[in-house]
């Protein structure tokens, strides 16, 4: 008798358990190399509103995340510095388009050592003898690479400088190269530069034709593409855009 009346509740139970369990486990997130800090204190709120999930972060450049999604890397979430990267991923059928969507903006700076005593206000100082090293993201696989190169291409002085370039495997080690004063100047986004007023400092904000905007999708081969989907809408949420924009990010 009581196993009868109690039946009901049991099957409820068994379907709530059911439901959470679709949601729990590990989940593996690539993200560009600027999303770094603000990615390791949004997966801290994540775990902590659903304790269920186990979020792996891996972040490199935006390019090198996609080759490691193409050579079969266990990725759940993809999200990356530019919309070129993203594009590759879905013309390679590597996500699920519907779940594309762009939940951050950044913008592009150059930036000089603390101590430079150079003055640089525009590309066009770049041009200065004084100036013997400019860090830049390798434009092959780099997205603010990509985005600086566009802008001195456009100030017409790319070719003028082009020796003067040190490719870097990302944004941050462009970052690192300036904070050693290895070099007298560096592109990074307004974010990263954020991350080290003591060491570095921003010489200019360099205006180009593209919005820095950031997109996130969930991989077609995802193990677990509804846990994916939720952490991809978590980034639009108030409680993680206010931390975007205590690293310097801008929402959309």
């Amino acid at each position: 008798m009581l196993t009868t009346l109690l039946r009901p509740f049991i099957s409820l139970a068994l379907l709530f358990s059911m439901a959470t369990s679709a949601f729990a486990g590990e989940l593996n997130v690539s993200a560009a190399s600027s999303l770094t800090n603000a990615f390791k204190d949004i997966a801290q709120s994540y775990q902590h509103q659903y304790p269920g999930t186990k979020l792996q972060l891996n972040f490199a450049a935006s390019g090198a995340l996609l080759q490691q999604l193409v050579k079969g890397a266990p990725v759940d979430v993809l999200a990356t510095a530019d919309q070129d990267t993203m594009d590759a991923a879905e013309k390679q059928d590597l996500i699920l388009i519907k779940e594309r969507k762009d939940f951050v903006r950044n913008s592009l700076v150059l930036i000089q050592p603390m101590n430079a005593t150079i003055k640089i206000a525009r590309l066009e100082d770049l041009q200065q003898g004084a100036v013997k090293r400019i860090a830049i993201g390798n434009p092959a696989s780099v997205p603010v690479g990509r985005y600086a190169q566009l802008a001195l291409q456009a100030a017409r002085v790319l070719p003028s400088i082009e020796g003067k370039l040190i490719n870097t495997v990302n944004v941050r080690q462009a970052l690192d190269y300036v904070a050693r004063d290895e070099v007298e100047a560096g592109f990074v986004y307004a974010s990263d530069a954020a991350l080290m007023l003591d060491k570095v400092k921003v010489a200019a904000q360099i205006k180009i034709d593209k919005t820095i905007t950031y997109p996130v999708a969930v991989t077609k081969d995802s193990n677990n593409q509804i846990e994916a989907k939720r952490f991809a809408q978590f980034l639009a949420s108030p409680t993680a855009q206010a931390i975007f924009r205590k690293y310097g990010f801008k929402p959309l």
